[in-house]
């Protein structure tokens, strides 16, 4: 007899439909699995096996044979056991209910030897699949049921074991669908305030602008001037999450396996800061199985890079398709896959070796070609993807034993949310988040600049030489300049202060040292 179920697949952050069929029929001991499975598919075999045994159930005597239907894609991981354990039941004709709607449902979950079920990972994505399919349930192991509850309009059911499951689909115990999972707050660690950080106005307002536009920043400065405790408050001053970015950055952490079990939703924008020794496949993303990598998992957060220059090279390099695109993607001989990675890239970086080149305060002991080779670590193209540069100068003493109280995260946060409401407001029909995503076409409509502002920009770009690309990103970090006042037009002095953030390049890596 054949039976036909339902279970889902993954590729990259996307679920797609697998169709599960069985036959028992007579012959030779045997137990195939067909349709492109990996090695833990395979080994479904032995987990079915004894998962049958153990609930009291008989293995089916004869030649056994599952399909994964469709069987030109690869099949991967131990998320299709449950699946397959139901559909062999009910090809040996163990499991009948007229009752119960097989075909509107979908089965998901890895076997234990003892029919219990394990957390598989991709959940989240594999219940809005089976939403957008049109069915009306998903079982899932029940430490997963409360990221897939997360979804609106489809009945997760958590299942802790197979006789469970089985007594459900006779009728004789139902299992109630999980709640609707609300939407709690992850427990914020202690989150450090702009309010701590003496003096460095200049730096504070050019991340308030970074986070009110979204935009890139690179941070230039001595050792100690506070480059790592400024970027490390930026979260603290970001909008919070929409439904809408929390499922896309818990669909991340999902595929990944590294998602909070007490909280199923990520509602805190993510803060990434790996070591420099990380290789170009730890922030890509990559492995036999490409995973996320660092620029996926800071997805509608902050990537901070400290010690830009101590990275490979070819990590650095990594990264300049993805600002550009807000998408990775990764190219393996067995598969291809897609990652979203729309960030905030934060990077700090000495000018010089021992970090005094240009810098009152301290005395450089570097050499001319010294310094030149570290900057040129850092290459042209990567440098043009940061939008605002900014020079990070040693603190003074006198604000350093000033008793001024700086102004505080959450007032900034109140004017960054502000911008951003504007934004919002401006491009609700766009699929636009941000300043910084601004296409070239909705630029030219929304960068409304005064005759004078024009005028500066002009003089700006003929006189520094300024890329294509440098001249966007002025325009944007205008236009974010402009909505942190609350101004629909783009004046004089939104461009002059932008122009002002776009200099640093020509004073360190253009100068003759």
């Amino acid at each position: 007899m054949v039976s036909k179920l339902y279970s889902m697949g993954l590729i990259g952050v996307e679920a797609f439909l697998v169709t599960v069929e069985s036959d028992v029929s007579k012959g030779l001991p045997c137990f195939d699995i067909v349709g492109l499975p990996d090695t833990s598919v395979k080994e479904s075999r032995e987990r079915v096996r004894s998962s049958l045994k153990n609930c009291g159930f008989q293995f089916p005597s004869g030649r056994i044979t599952i399909n994964l239907a469709p069987a030109d894609t690869k099949k991967e991981g131990p998320l299709y056991d449950l699946a397959i354990l139901v559909s062999l039941l009910r090809s040996s004709e163990q499991l009948n209910s007229k009752n119960f709607d097989f075909d509107s449902s979908i089965f998901v979950g890895e076997l234990s030897l003892n029919g219990e079920l394990n957390a598989v990972n991709g959940v989240l994505p594999m219940v809005l699949e089976a939403k957008k399919k049109g069915f009306a349930n998903i079982f899932v192991p029940f430490s997963n049921a409360g990221e897939g509850a997360a979804i609106q309009g489809i009945n997760v059911f958590p299942i802790n074991n197979v006789n469970s499951l089985i007594m459900h689909i006779l009728g004789e115990k139902p299992i109630l669908p999980q709640k609707r999972t609300l939407i709690v707050k992850q427990k914020k660690k202690y989150m450090p305030d702009f309010s701590e950080v003496k003096g460095q106005y200049g730096a504070k307002r050019a991340l308030e602008i970074a986070a009110a536009g979204g935009h890139n920043v690179i941070l230039i400065g001595p050792p100690g001037s506070g480059k790592s405790m400024l970027a490390k408050r930026v979260p603290a001053i970001l909008p919070e999450m929409t439904f809408d970015e929390m499922i896309e950055t818990t669909k991340v952490y999902s595929i990944s396996g590294t998602l909070d079990k007490d909280y199923p939703l990520v509602t805190n924008r993510p803060f990434r800061a790996p070591h420099h020794t990380v290789s170009p496949a730890g922030l890509s993303g990559g492995g036999r199985i490409p995973h996320p990598g660092e620029i996926s998992l800071a997805h509608n957060g902050v990537l901070f890079l400290d010690e830009l220059p101590e990275f490979s090279r070819s990590s650095m390099e990594v990264l300049r398709q993805p600002l550009e695109d807000g998408t990775i993607t990764i190219s393996r001989a067995r598969s291809t896959l897609t990652y979203p990675c729309s960030i905030i890239l934060i990077a700090a970086m000495n000018p010089c070796p021992c970090g005094h080149f240009n810098h009152t305060g301290g005395s450089c002991i570097c050499s001319p070609k010294a310094v030149s080779k570290y900057l040129s670590k850092v290459s042209g193209p990567l440098l043009d993807r940061f939008d605002l540069h900014i020079e990070v100068m040693a603190v003074s003493y006198e604000n350093m034993a000033s008793n001024e109280l700086a102004e505080t995260s959450k007032q900034i946060k109140k004017r960054v949310d502000k911008a951003r409401e504007m934004q919002n407001n401006r491009y609700k029909d766009l699929n636009i988040i941000c300043n910084a995503r601004l296409s070239p076409e909705v630029m030219n409509k929304v960068c409304r600049l005064t005759d004078t502002a024009k005028e500066i920009l002009k003089n700006a770009f003929t006189k520094l030489g300024l890329s294509a690309r440098a001249y966007d990103k002025i325009l944007k970090i205008s236009r974010t300049i402009a909505d942190l006042e609350m101004s629909e037009e783009i004046r004089m002095e939104h461009v002059a202060e932008a122009i002002q953030y776009r200099s640093l390049d020509r004073k360190y890596w253009l100068k003759d040292v």
